[in-house]
């Protein structure tokens, strides 16, 4: 598994921000970030505790799940195929030498994976400025 954020490109759909905080506090600032903006959390899984459970050593990852039904709903309605997407996901993620990244889909490439009126763009766009801006 690569640990380059550079080897994951824009062209697949998903951007990484590198974070200047611990993982731990990452993962709290995210996850305060989106609860404020009455976005429901509708799960959070530590990968790395079940990687542990399996005997597996890695370094931290911890998985968002979120969304607000009143945004995403309308583009289920629209293809019901964005479901695979939907709630939109965040994971946050160590290096071993202890770097933290925040990678995530970007909408534009949601609204043409799906086939999804442009429109519908303004329905989940805005986390990614909500993102960027908890990493401050």
């Amino acid at each position: 598994m690569s640990t380059d954020p550079s080897a994951a490109p824009e062209s697949h759909g998903i951007q990484t921000l590198e974070s200047p905080h611990s993982f731990p506090e990452t993962v709290s600032r995210l996850i305060s970030a989106i609860e404020s903006h009455s976005i429901k959390i509708f799960a959070t899984i530590d990968q790395q505790a079940e990687a542990a459970a399996v005997g597996i050593a890695m370094p931290p990852v911890t998985l968002i799940l979120f969304g607000n039904p009143k945004a995403g709903t309308p583009l289920m309605i629209a293809q019901p195929t964005s479901a695979l997407d939907l709630p939109l996901k965040a994971v946050v993620w160590a290096t071993e030498n202890g770097d933290v990244f925040v990678t995530f889909n970007i909408a534009a490439y949601l609204i043409a994976r799906h086939h999804l009126p442009a429109a519908l763009t303004a329905n989940i766009a805005p986390v990614e400025k909500l993102i960027a801006a908890a990493l401050l």
